[in-house]
């Protein structure tokens, strides 16, 4: 309980009307009771009704102590009516009773009254502390908030036109607070988007709800060279009865933050782009192709026209390389623009890089360089038919170009250019770290796909110069054998052979080493040629494997391969066949009936188990022998078991043309792209015996 001094006393009037107080009715309900000289009720205000909950027809006529005041006051309270009945005023915090039965903490000032018999009563008018504490705190927040808050405050009438400015809204637009009062927004801050927000307010004031976070933009006194951004926000300002008075208008100035967060946006958009290149750079280890991804991940993203050129002497052979020094070929380009003269900028052509120039410089220091528009007409010094229009082209239309170098694994490769057309802003700071980064992972790309270029054409040339021209007439077989890669891109191991013997029988062999690319054909030149040395010093199939076992051995520890050696006799029709870990051969009938050789798999080549026995198969006439490497029957969602099962439904019509046969076992074995290299060599036994 707070009671406070008496206040001075009031004149006796009697209100005329009870009931909500005007515009307190919904911010701060009064509510007021009076009573008689003996304490009873005399008069009970809707507002009380509201606040306390008891209805005038349940309190009319009762004890006031006795209805509302607590049982532990009742002394007090009596101290207060003879005080108020001897003719003061006092004011006090004082719980009340509510109809519920709880009380509420009720602020009250307390008069005398005159009451009907013209005795004195008491008058109490009563508002809910808690109400009275958020209004003042609701009150002292307003006011503070109108004066010292950074926020732009302002409160405009249903004309628009400013009534009360905080100082916070005058810094912003570089007016006095004093020189916005009367004025229209039109009439203060001309420079910004004001037609627009005053259209907005209007629609405020019509509607009768708020609108948050508009934009404003424009230029103001205060910062008459910068554009600026506002958050502004607009609540109307209505009376009791709906009438609108105004509104009330916020402003926050976000352009650091819009900036900011503009900025962040580009950079996640540069973190996307990169992890975007990642996976779109580099697809393929084909050069050109990803020359060309690197120009689609520059253009229009980052760049108006992209341009990747290489040097001449890392694109060809160690023995090319000086006759194409200083001389650069553009791998890929992209000039969208429809006055761009392209012919002289397709994909492949040449030209000398001039000595001294800024292109020679870039590639020589390894270091980026920014031309604009008097230093564009050197990026292109050459004097060919299109390179006067192509200066003058770069010249008239071209804002700035950035020079990268390609380096990767210290050499520089060439260097790409990137240029900004004339209605786009220059590289920014941003721009140039992101480019710098594309480039140099596009570096490490263009040159993996070089050197993997480098490497798949030693190693086709040197598969080809190792690999059969075509099979060899021999005495007693029919011959056919087919080779495919994994893909276009990459060479294996995988191989065949057929060596025909002095003494008129043949060698059949084919073979599979470990791995793929240039080493392992270099592997399989090596067996290949072992096994034709070997072979014509009527070496036994078994013996054969014991010394392609120790020559594996010698590579290295890390070489492994399978093989199967087969010497054909014609006389006999025999075949002494011995394997080293490879999948069994298979023989066909000539009733069509397939089996697979069950004898002695052998273990692979390298691995120095040494465990190779021959097992001899005959051959009727018109009987064909099928020897295969397992990229044939291997394949994803398919075991070895099912691959040989496939097969052996491919080879049940031994009766066809050998050719026919083997396409016939290649297109139900490998519908799709295979995962491996496949090898495959079928030998159908002659329907005579071959004389001795």
């Amino acid at each position: 309980m707070d009671i406070h001094e008496p206040m001075s006393k009031l004149p006796d009037q009697p209100l005329t009307v009870v009931g909500y107080a005007g515009v307190l009715r919904d911010l701060l309900p009064v509510a007021l009771w009076r009573t008689d000289a003996g304490g009873r009720i005399l008069e009970w205000s809707l507002a009380a009704q509201d606040v306390l909950g008891h209805l005038p027809e349940d309190l009319l006529g009762r004890d006031v102590r006795r209805t509302l005041v607590p049982e532990g006051n009742w002394e007090l309270a009596e101290q207060l009516s003879r005080r108020v009945l001897a003719g003061e005023t006092v004011v006090g915090t004082l719980p009340v009773r509510h109809r519920d039965g709880h009380f509420v903490a009720m602020e009250m000032w307390i008069c005398p009254s005159a009451d009907p018999q013209g005795e004195t009563g008491v008058m109490a008018i009563a508002v809910e502390t808690s109400a009275v504490l958020r209004m003042r705190d609701s009150l002292a927040a307003m006011e503070g908030l109108f004066t010292q808050s950074p926020i732009g405050l302002a409160m405009l009438g249903p004309d628009l036109r400013y009534q009360r400015v905080n100082d916070a809204l005058a810094r912003m637009n570089g007016v006095p607070a004093a020189g916005h009062l009367g004025k229209r927004p039109t009439e203060v801050v001309p420079g910004v988007n004001v037609e627009v927000l005053e259209s907005l307010m209007r629609e405020v004031l019509q509607r009768g709800e708020a609108m948050v976070d508009v934009r404003g933009t424009g230029r103001t006194p205060a910062e008459p060279g910068r554009d600026r951004m506002w958050s502004c926000s607009f609540a109307p300002l209505l009376d009791i009865t709906g009438r609108r008075l105004g509104l009330i208008a916020s402003l926050i100035d976000i352009s650091d933050q819009e900036e900011a967060r503009s900025q962040a946006r580009r950079a996640e958009g540069r973190f996307a782009l990169l992890a975007d290149a990642g996976a779109r750079i580099g697809t393929t280890l084909d050069l050109r192709r990803t020359a060309e991804e690197v120009v689609q991940m520059l253009v229009p993203e980052i760049a108006d026209s992209a341009d990747v050129q290489l040097l001449e002497e890392v694109l060809g052979p160690d023995e090319a390389a000086e006759s194409g020094k200083g001389m650069v070929r553009r791998m890929a380009a992209s000039f969208p623009e429809a006055g761009a003269p392209t012919a002289t900028l397709v994909a492949g052509t040449t030209y000398q890089v001039p000595l001294g120039s800024v292109y020679e410089r870039v590639i020589a220091d390894g270091r980026p360089m920014d031309l604009f528009r008097s230093d564009l007409p050197t990026l292109f010094p050459g004097t060919g038919p299109g390179d006067g229009r192509l200066r003058d082209y770069l010249g008239s239309r071209i804002r700035c170009a950035r020079l990268v170098p390609l380096v990767a694994r210290g050499r520089a490769l060439g260097a790409v250019v990137l240029t900004r057309m004339r209605d786009r802003e220059p590289f920014d700071e941003l721009d140039k770290v992101l480019i710098d980064e594309l480039v140099a992972r596009a570096a490490l790309n263009i040159d993996n796909a070089r050197m993997y270029t480098g490497q798949r054409e030693a190693a086709l040339t040197l598969q080809r110069s190792l690999s059969i021209a075509a099979l060899p007439e021999v005495t007693g077989l029919e011959l056919t054998g087919r080779y495919l890669p994994a893909s276009c891109h990459e060479v294996g191991g995988d191989w065949f052979d057929v060596i025909a013997l002095p003494d008129g029988r043949t060698g059949l062999v084919i073979g599979d080493v470990m791995g793929h690319g240039i080493h392992a054909a270099a592997v399989m030149g090596q067996l290949r040629t072992v096994v034709r040395t070997l072979a014509r010093h009527h070496v036994p199939p078994a013996g054969m494997l014991h010394s392609l076992d120790a020559a594996v051995a010698d590579l290295g520890e890390n070489e492994m391969a399978t093989c199967v050696y087969a010497v054909h006799d014609p006389v006999s029709g025999d075949c002494l066949i011995a394997r080293a870990g490879h999948p069994p051969p298979a023989v066909v009938a000539p009733d069509g009936a397939v089996d697979f050789l069950d004898g002695s798999p052998g273990t692979p080549l390298g691995t120095g188990c040494a465990e190779f026995r021959a097992e001899r198969v005959p051959l009727e006439p018109g009987a064909l022998l099928v020897l295969y490497t397992d990229g044939l029957i291997e394949a994803r969602g398919r075991d070895l078991d099912e691959g040989m099962r496939e097969l052996a439904i491919a080879l049940r019509y031994v009766d066809r043309p050998l050719e026919d046969t083997c396409d016939r076992v290649l297109a139900r074995l490998l519908p799709s792209a295979a995962r491996d290299d496949v090898a495959v060599l079928l030998a159908r036994r002659s329907p005579r015996r071959a004389a001795r």
